[in-house]
Formats: C-alpha cells, sequence, structure tokens
C-alpha cells in the first residue's frame, strides 16, 4: 500500500479505513489506484476492495491518470465532487483550480495562468505537482476528459457535440486523447438514456455527504426573483444566457441515494454546457468538504451545537455577479422581504423580456451592468443613496474597476468593492461570500451574526466578533450560515409561541 507523496492528502491509513468502509465524507478528496489492473477508482467504488499491496492512493485524478491508470467503469471518477483545497492554506493552488474550472487554460497558456496568478509558471507547476500529483495542464486535460466521459454516457449528444462541449476544436485530438486516457474509443462508452420529449440534458452532479438540500433551497427561495427563479421544496429554476437564445436549468435531488443532484438543461449549446455546470456547482456549494469545515468549526462552544444540529449545511452561491451586488445593495438595512421586493421591480421593469420555456413561467433575465448603468430607477421606493450605488457599481464593472474574478484573494476584492462609493465591509464579504464563494468571507458588522454570537447580553461589537471567529478560519463564511440559520430558527419558535 502506497500513498502518493502530496502535504493534501489524508494519511495513508485514513485513504485506507475510507476506501475499505467506502466512507462518501472522503469522495473526490483522494482517488485509489490498482496496480494489478491499471484502473483508478473513487473511494466509494462498490467493487470488490483490492488487497492493501495492490493500491496506490493519489490527490487528484489527473495524478492518477498522469500514472498512466485510466477511469473506473463501475464508480466513474468524472461524479466524484472536486476539492479547492481551502483546508491546508495552499490559496494559490486553490485559486489556480478556481481558474482551471472557469475553463482558463482553454484559451490561455500556462504562462498566462502563472502571471494570473502573481507567481512564476515553474513554481506554479512544481505546486500543483507537489499538492494534487499533476501540472496545471494535465489537470485541465483530466477535467475535460471526464466530463467527456459523463457526458457520453448520460445524453444524447453525437460525438462531435461532446468533443465540442469538452473543449476539444478537432474531432481527430479528442478521439486521440480520449483513447489514451480510457484505453477505449469515445463510441465505446455509449448509453442509451432515456428520451425526453423537452429534449433536455440531464447531468448527475455529486457532493460529499452530508448535504443540506432543503436548507439551501430554502434560503434561495426566500430570495428568488419571478420571472427570473422559481423555487419550490424540491426544485430551483432558473432562464439564463442572452435574450435571442435563453437555456433554462433546473436542479433538484437524484432521484435514490446517489450523493448527488440531477441538473436538467434546455437550449445550451455544447461549448457552454461546461460552464453552465461549473456555475451550478459552485452555486450549490458542491465541492465543499463538510468533513473539514466541521472539524474547525466545531472547535468553537458557540459552533459546535450548531454544527451538530444542521448537518450539511452549506454556502449558497449566486448565479450571476451583478445580480447579486445589486441584491446586496438593495438589502442593506431592509429585510430579506423588501429587498426581493425591489429587486422584482427592477426585473420588471428594466429585464430582459424572453420567450418563457414551455411550462416554465419564466420570462425575465436579469438586466446587466450596461442597462442599469443610465437607467431612471426613480419611483421604485429605491433610496436615492442606493441608486447611486447600483449605478456606480454598473459604471465601476464597464469600466474594469472592479469584477468578480473567482481567484482573487478576498483581501484584494474587499479592497477594490470598499472604495465604491456606498459599498462598505459588509456589502463586500457579502458578494465575496456569494459570488467569489470565498469560504473565509465575514460580514462582520452583520446585526444578526452579532446578536447570535452574545444571545443573552447585548450584540457584540464588530471587532468583538472579528476577533471571536479568528479561530474559525479558514470556514468563517459557512459560520455566517450556521448563525442565520440559528436566528431564523428562533424567530420562528417565537412566532409559533405568541
Amino acid at each position: 500500500m502506497n500513498t502518493h507523496n502530496s502535504l493534501l492528502a489524508p494519511s495513508t491509513a485514513a485513504c485506507e479505513i475510507a476506501r475499505l468502509s467506502r466512507d462518501a465524507r472522503f469522495d473526490g478528496v483522494f482517488f485509489t489506484a490498482v496496480l494489478s489492473t491499471r484502473i483508478y477508482c473513487r473511494p466509494v467504488c462498490p467493487a470488490r476492495p483490492p488487497k492493501p499491496e495492490n493500491v496506490v492512493y493519489y490527490p487528484s485524478a489527473a495524478a492518477a491518470q498522469a500514472q498512466g491508470f485510466r477511469p473506473c467503469l463501475r464508480c466513474r471518477p468524472e461524479l466524484a465532487p472536486g476539492n479547492l483545497l481551502w483546508l491546508h492554506g495552499e490559496h494559490l493552488v486553490s485559486r489556480g483550480l478556481k481558474l482551471i474550472n472557469e475553463g482558463f487554460l482553454a484559451d490561455h497558456s500556462l504562462e498566462m495562468l502563472a502571471d494570473r496568478l502573481d507567481i512564476g509558471a515553474r513554481q506554479l507547476r512544481r505546486l500543483f505537482v507537489k499538492h494534487l500529483g499533476a501540472p496545471p495542464i494535465a489537470v485541465h486535460a483530466t477535467q475535460r476528459l471526464l466530463f467527456a466521459k459523463q457526458l457520453l454516457s448520460e445524453t444524447h449528444l453525437s460525438i462531435t457535440e461532446v468533443a465540442m462541449a469538452s473543449g476539444f476544436g478537432s474531432l481527430r485530438r479528442f478521439n486521440a486523447a480520449f483513447a489514451e486516457a480510457n484505453h477505449a474509443q469515445p463510441r465505446d462508452f455509449r448509453r442509451s438514456p432515456k428520451a425526453r420529449a423537452d429534449k433536455a440534458l440531464v447531468l448527475r452532479l455529486g457532493y460529499r455527504p452530508p448535504y443540506d438540500f432543503s436548507a439551501l433551497l430554502g434560503f434561495v427561495q426566500t430570495r428568488a426573483l419571478p420571472g427570473i427563479e422559481q423555487v419550490d421544496a424540491h426544485s430551483y429554476q432558473r432562464v439564463f444566457g442572452a435574450g435571442d437564445a435563453p437555456g433554462w436549468l433546473r436542479v433538484s435531488a437524484w432521484p435514490g441515494e446517489q450523493h448527488a443532484l440531477q441538473l436538467e438543461l434546455l437550449n445550451v449549446p455544447p461549448s457552454q454546457m461546461l460552464g453552465v455546470v461549473t456555475r451550478i456547482r459552485r452555486m450549490f456549494d458542491l465541492d465543499a468538504d463538510p468533513l473539514a469545515i466541521a472539524q474547525t468549526l466545531s472547535s468553537s462552544a458557540l459552533l459546535a451545537p450548531l454544527v451538530e444540529r444542521y448537518p450539511g449545511l452549506r454556502l449558497p452561491g449566486g448565479w450571476d455577479g451583478f445580480e447579486v451586488a445589486v441584491r446586496a445593495v438593495l438589502g442593506q438595512q431592509v429585510s430579506v422581504a423588501a429587498a426581493r421586493t425591489l429587486a422584482s421591480r427592477i426585473v420588471h421593469r428594466y429585464g430582459i423580456a424572453i420567450e418563457s420555456p414551455p411550462g416554465a413561467g419564466l420570462d425575465r433575465l436579469f438586466p446587466g451592468p450596461e442597462q442599469l448603468a443610465e437607467a431612471d430607477l426613480g419611483q421604485m421606493g429605491i433610496t436615492q443613496a442606493r441608486i447611486d450605488t447600483i449605478k456606480g457599481i454598473a459604471r465601476a464593472l464597464i469600466e474594469g474597476r472592479v469584477d468578480f474574478a473567482v481567484e482573487q484573494p478576498l483581501h484584494s476584492f474587499i479592497q477594490r468593492w470598499v472604495q465604491l462609493p456606498g459599498i462598505g465591509e459588509w456589502t463586500a464579504h457579502y458578494i465575496a461570500m456569494r459570488v467569489l464563494k470565498h469560504p473565509d468571507a465575514f460580514p462582520a458588522a452583520d446585526l444578526i451574526l452579532r446578536r447570535e454570537a452574545n444571545p443573552h447580553d447585548t450584540p457584540l461589537s464588530t471587532r468583538a466578533l472579528q476577533t471571536l471567529a479568528e479561530s474559525w478560519r479558514p470556514w468563517r463564511a459557512y459560520s455566517v450560515m450556521y448563525l442565520w440559520r440559528a436566528a431564523t430558527d428562533s424567530a420562528a419558535a417565537r412566532k409559533e409561541s405568541t
């Protein structure tokens, strides 16, 4: 039994225990390669466990493939959740992974990736090999090939469309790369999923349990914008894209105990599918490591009972950065319901009208910065100060003074955004939580957080809460979700008792 040398991989003993018990909490955290078959698997693989002396553990699928192992057909490594490595503080590798997940290397070189991260290409490559067992280019290639394998198995897309969806401009190059990685041709992986009358594609998106899907839907439902989103107790629907060619998606639980969500897509060109899947994974926090988060937050006397009470609580993301930013401004010092009403008025007046998908009842796209920069937002019940802030954000985005680049460090993002009129620390951190999905974003000025941190006395000061939360790093954003959830439940209990 061997473990690939990586500071981020669990110990050999932990890997062995997780493999033999098929512990889904470690899914995507490491992969098991079998020397006798030259196949690599997820920890949850249902196949008979190989002998320990025939096993090598790798911290990523790319590392296993780089050593000549091919993905298992039973457990399907393409379904494993991602691992952004925040736990061990290797933020530069995490930021690089975020860019790769966004498709950066599809159009840029390794040197350009390194420049974006303000590091030399050789040093970046060394860090990736050290922590993931493979260089950035190999990580990107493995991601594309595993996505292609999933599309071949789960959809009716042609092989040419699969090649395009997975980022290959040439069918010949795709066939060659796929055959080398899988020791088989793409056509050998074709399945026959049941055809749907609405032509929607259905994909399975895995996560590490526990996962409180109902709580996440509840959070989104109270903020859903009519015409753009539709949320019920079981699913989330949304329209998106360009006004002349809008797409539609629905997210629901995968039938059965599969530790996965079901994503349905309609009117999404193959070239955009991986980007949509990446957004949904980020929005629904599917790559979070709940075990690592719970281990850190449970060390707090304040948070430990909440971690136990609410297992699998996630950090909900937003579909569009500008939309989240506008709604964050509208939500300053008002209730969630009031902010939703104001945002709905903007959508009704300035949203881009589209033809609704059959039966969806969704006929609007959120206006972009170009629309709202020049829009007349008076007579909507929005204060002039917030109108000025919204227009200021729109102009700053157009001019490139701020952006939503997912790889930027938290302190850099906050520093730039608080320079905009009307944007304080609370708003900037809230946007970082919902858009960048930065796990350590922390709107310490939030009154609810300060109350929940000292429930039997006066609210803590912002500074006192920041001091208390130091030990919660790098998961302070998740502490926000736990404290907000506790406050919501307490308010509901008080309402019931009156």
